[in-house]
C-alpha cells in the first residue's frame, strides 16, 4: 500500500516536473573567446592573448534575447572572469576577462572592457541575440568599468560603436568618482577617500541622453565608504540633466561584497523592464 501511495505521488508530481523542464530554455556555454581581432593579437604580448577573452552563456532555443556583459571586481588589480546567475536563463551573459594593473598600464583595462563590449555588439546576433539589447554591468571595479564605457563615448568609438547603442548601464557598487587605483596611477598622493572627478570619473560624463542607468549599492552603513553617497549624486545629477530612466537601489543589510550577489535581483528586473514592449 505504501509503495502504491508513493507511485501515485510521483505520477502526480511528474507532469509538473516535465512542464518546468520544457519551459526552461536550454543554455549553451562557449569559453575562452578572444575578443580582439587576430591582427591585434598578433602584435600583442602573451598576457594580452591569455587575459583578453570572454565566456558566453546564452539560451539555445530563444531568438532576440538580451545579453549582459559582465566585468568582475578586484580593484583593477585582481580577480578573474566568472558567470553570474541571474535566475533567468533567457538572458545571456558574457563574462569578461581584462588585463589588470600592474601588468597593464592605464587605461588598458578600459580599452579591454570596450573591446569586449564591441565584440558582443558585433557578434551576439549570430547566436540568436539582439544587438540592441546589450547591457553592461559589473561589481566594484567591474561596475566602474561598465559605467565608464557606457557613459564616456571615447571608449567604444574606435570600434565603430556609440555608447548610446547600449540598452542599459548597471554598475553594482561601482565607484563613480575617479577610481582610487586610477588616481594613484595618475600621481594623486592624497587620501584614498578624497573624491576626484576628472575625465576618468563616470560622474564627469553625466548627461541626459545616456542609455537607461541602474545604480545598485549595498547598505550605506556597511558599504565601502562614500560609495552610496557618490552614486546618489550621480543619480540626482542625471535626473536634473533630464535623463528619463534612472534607477537607484540601496540594499539594506548588504555590504560591498554581498551586494555583488544580492544586486543581481534588481539587475535582472532592470533588464526585463528595459526589454519589455513599449506601451503606446
Amino acid at each position: 500500500m505504501k509503495n502504491l501511495i508513493t507511485l501515485l505521488c510521483w505520477l502526480l508530481i511528474l507532469p509538473f516536473c516535465v512542464v518546468v523542464a520544457q519551459s526552461s530554455p536550454q543554455r549553451v556555454t562557449l569559453t575562452n573567446i578572444a575578443y580582439y581581432s587576430e591582427q591585434a593579437l598578433a602584435n600583442a604580448d602573451d598576457y594580452c592573448r591569455e587575459q583578453c577573452r570572454l565566456d558566453l552563456r546564452y539560451p539555445a532555443d530563444r531568438k532576440g534575447f538580451a545579453t549582459v556583459v559582465w566585468f568582475h571586481g578586484g580593484g583593477l588589480q585582481h580577480g578573474r572572469r566568472h558567470f553570474i546567475e541571474l535566475k533567468d536563463p533567457s538572458i545571456a551573459v558574457a563574462a569578461v576577462g581584462y588585463r589588470l594593473s600592474p601588468k597593464v598600464k592605464h587605461p588598458g583595462y578600459l580599452e579591454d572592457a570596450a573591446a569586449a563590449t564591441a565584440w558582443v555588439l558585433s557578434n551576439i546576433a549570430q547566436y540568436g541575440g539582439d544587438s540592441n539589447k546589450v547591457f553592461v554591468s559589473g561589481h566594484s571595479a567591474g561596475g566602474y568599468l561598465s559605467a565608464m564605457i557606457g557613459m564616456d563615448a571615447r571608449w567604444l568609438k574606435p570600434h565603430g560603436f556609440s555608447n548610446l547603442r547600449l540598452a542599459g548601464i548597471a554598475p553594482i557598487s561601482g565607484q563613480v568618482t575617479t577610481h582610487f587605483h586610477v588616481k594613484k596611477l595618475l600621481g594623486d598622493s592624497g587620501p584614498e577617500l578624497r573624491p576626484l572627478i576628472d575625465e576618468f570619473a563616470p560622474l564627469y560624463h553625466s548627461a541626459g541622453n545616456l542609455p537607461p542607468i541602474c545604480l545598485i549599492l549595498g547598505d550605506r552603513a556597511l558599504e565601502y565608504k562614500n560609495r552610496v553617497e557618490e552614486n546618489a549624486l550621480l543619480a540626482v545629477s542625471l535626473k536634473n540633466l533630464g535623463h528619463p530612466h534612472v534607477e537607484f537601489y540601496e540594499m539594506g543589510g548588504l555590504d560591498h561584497g554581498t551586494v555583488g550577489e544580492g544586486g543581481l535581483i534588481p539587475l535582472r528586473n532592470f533588464i526585463r523592464r528595459c526589454c519589455a514592449p513599449k506601451q503606446r
